[in-house]
């Protein structure tokens, strides 16, 4: 791994794993000059915000607002990179300008996937759609979300909890396939207690009409909502990297990620974080687009680029947390899980609780969920290396 003195560092990507690099950067000891270039007009922001208090028209307009950026880099913010020259160490911008680099960190994240090119398929994926959602659903309109993983099941809470009749579409028990279906089934039931209608379905597909876009099912029933939100998951934006090298066959790096090494590095001196990135875990490759994981990957990579081989490698502790329907929920440890957890405080059917899941050899690390109970994350995390 190359120790080439770095005296000039490239950030595309202003979310968080961009952000995090470049302040680890300078943590780090890098005085040299950083340049950050961020695709959307605004300074970096929580995303996980989004799905959650900024929906609600409760005029809390701050909840996605981060601490002032300290790095001290420039920022190119409201411009895209269009164009990599890794032979040439430039990077290209929309408005033309090249940027050359002795170190650079792809940070471009990911977009929504979509179901549909119809205008009113709306996505929540950065800040301007969480604000335009807002304004809709301050009328209280009816809503559909076609999604039952974490983010389709947040954007109904928050619409339910503004007063609208919310309608979710999902292919199987919603969070089944994130959580497992003991913890889904404690978010269904409270969801369903909270009044949203559930419709599990094979398929759903989109189909426009006389008054709009409405939600026809695997059986051909259809579904018609004032307001239609899709959750269906992400693509990694990588297009722009289209003939670098960077990017390999896709049946081997999934969904045509940037693989990475466990330092985070593509090659000496490109380093990859965050959604855009898969990397080494004991399953192969894996991209985890997860808040807690761009940051753990970039403050890894950002070492790299600093110290070379000298740096440790990522050491990815899995971690999960969401909060819906009056549940919050951190998980420490491999999701989903299957069968019952041990109970170490509270008990079924409500109230505060913290559990943990054994790992499914009987012994060694397992995985830890605080459902509605205060615990710092480090000692649920240190709950995992628990033995059953």
């Amino acid at each position: 791994m190359s120790t080439r003195r770095l005296e000039r560092v490239v950030v595309v990507g202003n979310g968080i794993a961009g952000l995090t690099a470049a302040d680890t950067l300078r943590e780090t000891g890098f005085d040299g000059e950083l340049t950050i270039v961020g695709d959307e007009p605004h300074p970096a922001y929580s995303r996980p915000a989004l799905s959650k208090a900024l929906l609600l028209d409760s005029g809390d307009t701050a909840s996605h607002e981060l601490p002032p950026a300290g790095h001290g880099a420039t920022e190119r913010l409201g411009v895209r990179a269009t164009g990599l020259r890794p032979d040439r160490r430039l990077v290209t911008l929309d408005d033309g300008t090249e940027l050359p680099y002795d170190g650079l960190v792809l940070a471009t994240g990911s977009r929504a996937r979509r179901l549909s090119a119809f205008p009113d398929e709306l996505t929540l994926r950065g800040l301007d759609d969480a604000l335009s959602l807002r304004v809709r659903l301050a009328g209280r309109p009816s809503v559909v979300v076609v999604g039952g993983g974490p983010l389709g099941m947040e954007i109904a809470s928050a619409c339910l909890a503004g007063g609208s009749r919310v309608t979710l579409v999902s292919r199987e028990a919603p969070l089944s396939g994130r959580l497992g279906p003991y913890l889904a089934g404690v978010f269904v039931g409270a969801a369903r207690e909270l009044g949203l209608t559930i419709v599990e379905t094979g398929s759903a597909r989109l189909e426009r009409h006389a008054e709009g876009t409405r939600v026809v099912l695997a059986d051909g029933a259809f579904l018609d909502a004032e307001v239609l939100v899709s959750a269906v998951g992400d693509i990694p934006n990588t297009e722009w990297l289209a003939g670098t090298g960077l990017l390999k066959d896709p049946g081997l790096v999934p969904e045509g990620a940037v693989p990475v090494d466990a330092h985070g590095l593509v090659r000496p001196g490109i380093a990859a974080v965050g959604d855009l990135a898969a990397f080494p875990t004991p399953d192969g490759l894996r991209r985890i687009p997860l808040w807690s994981s761009a940051i753990e990957q970039a403050k890894t990579a950002a070492r790299a680029l600093v110290h070379g081989a000298g740096a440790p490698p990522l050491r990815f502790q899995p971690y999960f947390w969401t909060e819906q329907f009056g549940l919050s929920l951190k998980a420490a440890g491999g999701l989903p899980l299957e069968g019952e957890p041990v109970y170490v405080d509270g008990e079924p059917g409500g109230g505060p609780a913290l559990m943990h899941w054994p790992h499914e050899s009987g012994e060694g690390a397992g995985a830890a969920v605080a459902l509605n109970y205060r615990i710092p994350v480090p000692r649920l995390r240190r709950m995992t290396l628990a033995a059953a």
